[in-house]
């Protein structure tokens, strides 16, 4: 199978007095530290899932070499970031990720500490990846399932029969021993919110930590509304009806999910409720696209063309000193809900989730 080139939009590199070669930690100008990468290496994948892509035809696919994104994850992981998601697309589709993994897990922080590498991946290719992919270093890994029956994954996926092999994928990570396992649900009313009771029951019986992310305005069909859109609250009047709910204290202040166990501690749940509860004024992400661009918010209007640095022949000195001009403009909330609120131009799938 054959995918069209990369297409790039040049973008004027800023000039400012940051000093170059600094190893002062990145922080925004509202005093958040960033601390986590999200390194999308393609906006391929082998699903359309309805919150996301188009169910329509091809569309252009933007990847740089594997030997670029590692220089990308080597200059951040200098000024402080402690933390790498490999997102797409689907990263597995790459078939050069092991040794990406692998050249990632030989880097350190600035505190000379192994990075925490993580995964997401839709879990369609992973029962033949995950025990390669813990022996190259991967630290943890979420798998995206939006259903527990397999009429409704499909439909939701517009992938027939690959229900069984997602299974299978969470069974292999947990066995690799990367677990916990996350698996991560899209919530959309009239699509799934029949299943938040069975992902109960799932993360009870599989050992896994089920996470419910409310729908966002990501999708490449306009069929986002708000109306669709399941908020925390009601998820958790919903779980309660499994079990006794107790809210557990979050892993750390950044941390986007809010978490739950159940009374008897069999399970643990994570609801993400960027909608109705948003979570920004703790944020410590920034985003890199396949393509090389980056994203200080999902919903950012603009891309900063750190790639084109380096095809300018820039130092890892200047990548740097333009990574911290670009942090420094980083929003200080997204706006949806809001009046006037403008959708990406960018869908999910192309920004990496």
């Amino acid at each position: 199978m054959s995918f069209p080139s990369i297409t790039v939009v040049e973008e004027q590199v800023p000039t400012g007095n940051t000093p170059l070669g600094s190893t002062v930690r990145l922080r925004d100008k509202f005093d958040r530290a960033i601390t986590d990468l999200r390194l999308s290496i393609t906006d391929r994948c082998n699903f359309r899932c309805v919150y996301c892509r188009s169910g329509q035809g091809a569309t252009p696919v933007h990847e740089l070499p594997m030997a670029d994104y590692a220089r990308i994850a080597r200059v951040f992981l200098g000024m402080g970031i402690e933390k790498i998601r490999l997102t797409g697309g689907e990263p597995l589709l790459r078939h050069d990720l092991l040794n990406l993994v692998a050249e990632l897990a030989g880097m350190r922080t600035l505190d000379g500490d192994r990075p925490d590498i993580a995964l997401t991946t839709n879990g369609h290719l992973l029962a033949e990846l995950a025990e390669p992919l813990r022996r190259a270093g991967l630290s943890r890994i979420t798998v995206s399932m939006d259903a527990v029956d397999p009429e409704t994954f499909a439909r939701i996926t517009r992938v027939p029969r690959s229900y069984e092999r997602v299974l299978d994928g969470i069974r292999a990570a947990k066995a690799a021993g990367l677990a916990p396992v996350k698996v991560n649900c899209v919530l959309m009313r009239g699509w799934n919110d029949d299943q938040i009771e069975r992902f109960a029951d799932f993360a009870r019986s599989e050992d896994v930590i089920v996470r419910f992310i409310e729908f966002m305005p990501l999708e490449e069909d306009k069929v986002w509304s708000r109306d669709l859109v399941i908020p925390l609250e009601e998820i958790v009047t919903r779980l309660n009806n499994v079990g006794d709910l107790v809210e557990l204290p979050p892993n750390s202040v950044s941390e986007t999910a809010r978490r739950y166990g159940f009374s008897d501690r069999r399970g643990e749940i994570g609801i993400i409720a960027p909608v109705s509860h948003p979570f920004c004024g703790h944020c410590s992400r920034v985003r890199l696209t396949s393509d090389g661009k980056i994203r200080t918010c999902l919903f950012s209007q603009l891309d900063h063309d750190l790639h084109a640095v380096m095809r300018r022949g820039g130092t890892d000195e200047e990548m740097s000193s333009y990574i911290r001009q670009i942090v420094d403009r980083k929003e200080e909330r997204h706006h949806i809900g809001d009046t006037g609120f403008i959708k990406p131009a960018r869908a999910m799938v192309q920004i990496g989730g």
